[in-house]
């Protein structure tokens, strides 16, 4: 891991945990037993273009956030951003567009998801309509505006990968 990536992947951890901590009841959307915070994906998606390794270390940072506000169940089904967004960081070096490499990982984190939450009482009938879709759901209104933050940061000058990629016309 380079020093770019690591201070980059550092200040995406910061945002992973800021998000549920600073807007918990705000951001949320919750049709029990799923819940939702907007936005909480976008560093998980934005480290995706950086490298596998960054995106491991903002999705642990997510999870981290999440068991300090929503505790052990949200924080488990938190913990799928580590497995999405390695999968995605590493299609995305493989020459996919950002939008290419979100729409394959979105059945790793929706099925994820879905998986972690089983040993709580949930049936698969209900983990997957429910926390499945709801999951699916989040994941495409995420990727939006991760791309739209994304192209931003592009038109700004910000570069978040290192292989000159990270450029509007590669959403």
């Amino acid at each position: 891991m380079t020093t770019k990536e690591l201070l980059y992947g550092a200040l995406l951890t910061g945002l992973a945990l800021l998000i549920p901590l600073a807007f918990q009841g705000w951001l949320q959307v919750t049709i029990p037993p799923f819940s939702a915070t907007l936005a909480s994906h976008l560093p998980t998606m934005l480290a995706m273009t950086i490298s596998p390794w960054t995106a491991a270390l903002v999705g642990a940072g997510s999870s981290l956030g999440f068991l300090l506000t929503l505790g052990p169940v949200v924080a488990l089904r938190a913990a799928v951003h580590i497995l999405f967004g390695v999968a995605g960081a590493w299609l995305y070096a493989r020459d996919q567009t950002l939008w290419k490499a979100l729409l394959l990982t979105l059945p790793i984190h929706a099925l994820g998801e879905t998986l972690v939450v089983l040993p709580f009482g949930f049936s698969f009938q209900q983990a997957l309509l429910v926390i499945g879709l709801g999951t699916a759901l989040h994941h495409l209104a995420d990727g939006a505006i991760t791309s739209a933050v994304f192209q931003a940061l592009s038109k700004a000058g910000v570069r978040l990968d290192l292989s000159g990629k990270g450029t509007v016309n590669h959403l």
